[in-house]
């Protein structure tokens, strides 16, 4: 049994949510703002404290719809809102095996059930919809009726409690709505629809609510939330709201994890086994001892107090009981310590350090593997927790254990990172009758914002969560989660060269607001240097940069139409001419080989994006000469695509005419756009060379030549770092083709980005 995914519906930017889980460990990922953490609180809330629910938990866009109501209320019209369809809802589709129905019995549908997929439906809805809207207009009615007198003794009409149903509802949801439970039909489940939004069955008229809930026997839910040692914003430490299932506290310090392990698990005073009468018997005879010695040392100083006697009472008597638990021990700074070092080699004189003492990084890992060892043990009844009031307990072990972490990488290391994703699973299964048994079930899913631990897991199992714009005005913007195992999994040569790729870029890529893709190391060094100090506002957000000949970026393009991130692709030209070749035998053939880029002559790129993803264009004159709009792509998919290459442009010079040339590579397009300022570019022999041919004053085609054949072996990276070290690093500009391209990209990755500037080319700035 394994839950296959979940449903999630009006939940913050959860507004209609698919998301598929993985059979063992699920790693969620996506750029800031994107619907991560709320996918978290939302299994937190549904499925362990049910009345922490409020306003701010349900889709703002849903919120307008509530003062309609309100307002309808107020206006004693009919009401045309349905407010039980604006409360969030979270569908939850198990996988169960026929052999298992032992266990499912009661959430079976029909009798005909025959193994597969069982759903269920926790969902908000109103107590007593007319007790809650009596009450809204009782309140209303006395805000409508406050006022105060005024300084002039004229009555002043003044905003008070509650405004309207969503000002009401901010303080007054959780005493009217409830959580119920419902079965839903396998035989409607739809997939996502084409925009990747959940497309949940509607319930019957008639649907029945469970009377019990039903995950309470079926699956073990346990937590590490993100904010360890901090106070919740929700103000919640854990299960305190009546009904809510209990959520530890998390605790950094070893010596509280062993306190709060012993007391689950090992102490000897719960539920008394054969194997706990030596123990306490010992913790007895140390009582007793601890006791006489105690009574001895005090018997002088509570002889004199009995001398002194005590008003209404005859022959007072102090004695002392002590009482000693294991636990004691552990509650001093110096009870868990690190041994630092071994003087003696023999380890009877080691130097040892507090626990305190030891990195914050080392002691959160410690801590969270603490916690998921005490969530496994308890889940499998180990020692005491399988005991209650020594009754055994462990035949009602759950099928099903599903843990949640929020971003574990806070305070690691890069490398302990990657150390927990990989051990985080095999831990949680690390008991005899788990292992490799398919008896019992662990899923664990993970949250986090860090390369790191996205790098290490198995790309199949990452789920991106994806920001989508609002769908119409009046909308707010949605997450659709996508699973890439659909695009990961058993692939071809291609897919298992992105999969390398990214693995050697460390994943950067699914974290990101926008991507741009660069051809050559040049690029890769010289970009990020346009974009700090000429697109201020580009610096400002997260961007990935990869670098990767011509032939390989499309590539990537179903991994980018999955992400439905803004992209910027910076390629060549790639000019080829016909050349006919004719053998021995007098037969002529035609070969393209790489050419000069001139207009006239049937040329033809070879560059793989400009042909098959976009423009979709391999004649050299239609690429050099379209529109700023149509690197723009408008290929139907819903995510922005610019794609840019070197265009004609027009060189000035003292000695002749201006002419205009079309670049071939990015580092001659670079320096015949910044003829003057390549003059004081110094360090490398390749700059050296580059100012010896500008100081010729050689024509443009000439010019063009001379650095294309210089630049075909010279050492381009160093070139590129010697353009980093001038005194005034705004005095480089990018060529034209690439700030078009980045003024474009600047806005894409924007929040206020304008749709129709975007859609034809505008933000572009031309060429």
């Amino acid at each position: 049994m394994r839950i296959r995914f979940v449903e999630i519906s009006n939940f913050r930017k959860l507004k209609a949510t698919h998301l598929d889980f993985d059979k063992k460990t699920t790693i969620l990922v996506g750029a800031n703002n994107s619907g991560k953490t709320s996918a978290m609180v939302a299994l937190r809330i549904f499925l362990l404290s049910p009345s922490r629910l409020a306003l701010r938990d349900v889709t703002i866009a849903n919120w307008t719809k509530f003062d309609l109501l309100g307002e309808q209320w107020e206006a004693d019209a009919e009401s045309t809102v349905d407010f039980d369809a604006l409360l969030p809802s979270l569908d939850v589709w198990l996988d169960v095996p026929l052999s298992e129905i032992q266990h499912v019995v009661h959430i079976l549908p029909t009798l005909d059930w025959s193994g597969g997929l069982l759903g269920v439906r926790l969902k908000y809805h109103a107590k007593d919809l007319e007790k809650l809207r009596a009450e809204y207009l009782a309140q209303r009615s006395a805000a409508r009726n406050a006022s105060t007198i005024g300084p002039k003794g004229e009555a002043t009409k003044i905003a008070v409690w509650p405004r309207s149903l969503t000002d009401f509802l901010e303080r007054r949801l959780r005493a009217h709505v409830e959580l119920s439970a419902y079965p839903l039909d396998p035989t409607a489940v739809m997939p996502p629809g084409k925009n990747g939004l959940a497309i949940p069955q509607s319930l019957p008229v008639n649907a029945l609510a469970f009377d019990q809930p039903p995950f309470k026997n079926l699956i073990k839910i346990d937590e590490i939330a993100a904010q360890r040692d901090f106070a919740d914003a929700g103000g919640n430490d854990g299960g305190e709201d009546k009904g809510d299932a209990p959520s530890r506290r998390f605790k950094r310090r070893l010596s509280d994890q062993l306190r709060s392990y012993y007391d689950r698990h090992l102490d000897p005073s719960k539920t008394t086994s054969d194997k706990d009468y030596e123990a306490l018997g010992a913790i007895q005879a140390a009582e007793r001892s601890f006791d006489a010695r105690l009574e001895a040392g005090f018997a002088t100083a509570f002889e004199e107090l009995e001398d002194l006697g005590y008003p209404g009472m005859s022959n007072p008597k102090l004695k002392i009981s002590t009482l000693l638990r294991a636990t004691d021990g552990l509650k001093h700074g110096s009870s868990v310590q690190y041994q630092v070092a071994d003087p003696s080699g023999d380890g009877t004189k080691t130097l040892k350090l507090p626990e305190d003492y030891s990195g914050l990084g080392y002691q959160n890992l410690i801590a969270m593997v603490f916690m998921l060892m005490g969530f496994r043990d308890e889940w499998m009844r180990v020692e005491k927790a399988g005991l209650l009031h020594g009754v055994d307990v462990s035949h009602e072990i759950q099928p099903l254990h599903l843990v949640l972490v929020e971003e574990p990488e806070a305070h690691l290391h890069a490398q302990v990172q990657q150390v927990f994703i990989n051990k985080a699973y095999n831990l949680l299964r690390k008991h005899a009758d788990l292992g490799a048994e398919d008896s019992y079930c662990t899923q664990l899913v993970v949250s986090t914002h860090s390369s790191h631990v996205a790098h290490e897991a198995d790309f199949a199992s990452l789920r991106y969560f994806r920001r989508r714009p609002a769908a119409s005005k009046g909308e707010t913007p949605t997450t659709t989660v996508a699973n890439l195992s659909h695009i990961f999994g058993d692939g071809d040569d291609t897919t298992r060269f992105v999969k390398r790729y990214l693995k050697a870029t460390h994943c950067d890529l699914f974290f990101a607001d926008g991507v741009i893709f660069v051809e050559g190391q040049a690029e890769r060094i010289l970009v990020p240097h346009f974009i700090r100090h000429h697109f201020p506002e580009l610096s400002r957000r997260y961007v990935s940069l990869l670098e990767l000949g011509g032939s390989h970026v499309h590539s990537f393009r179903d991994l980018i139409d999955a992400l439905g991130i803004a992209t910027l692709i910076i390629g060549d030209l790639d000019a080829t001419a016909a050349v006919k070749i004719t053998d021995k035998n007098g037969h002529e053939t035609t070969r393209w080989k790489s050419a000069r880029p001139e207009r006239g002559k049937e040329q033809q790129t070879a560059n793989s994006v400009l042909k098959e993803w976009h423009p979709k264009k391999k004649l050299i004159d239609e690429l050099v000469t379209l529109a700023p709009e149509g690197h723009v792509s408008d290929g139907g998919q819903d995510y922005d695509l610019y794609v840019t290459y070197q265009k004609p442009v027009k060189i000035n010079s003292s000695s002749q005419d201006d002419v205009i040339v079309i670049p071939r590579t990015f580092e001659d397009a670079l320096i015949l756009e910044n003829l003057t300022v390549v003059e004081k570019i110094q360090g490398s022999v390749t700059s050296g060379k580059v100012r010896a041919i500008v100081a010729q004053n050689l024509t443009g085609d000439d010019l063009e030549d001379e650095l294309f054949e210089l630049l075909k072996t010279a050492e381009k990276a160093a070139f590129a770092l010697d353009c980093l070290m001038l005194e005034d690093p705004k005095a480089l500009k990018a060529p034209s083709y690439i700030a078009a391209g980045l003024k474009w990209f600047e806005r894409a990755v924007g929040k206020d980005i304008a749709e129709g500037e975007l859609k034809t080319g505008k933000a572009d700035g031309g060429h």
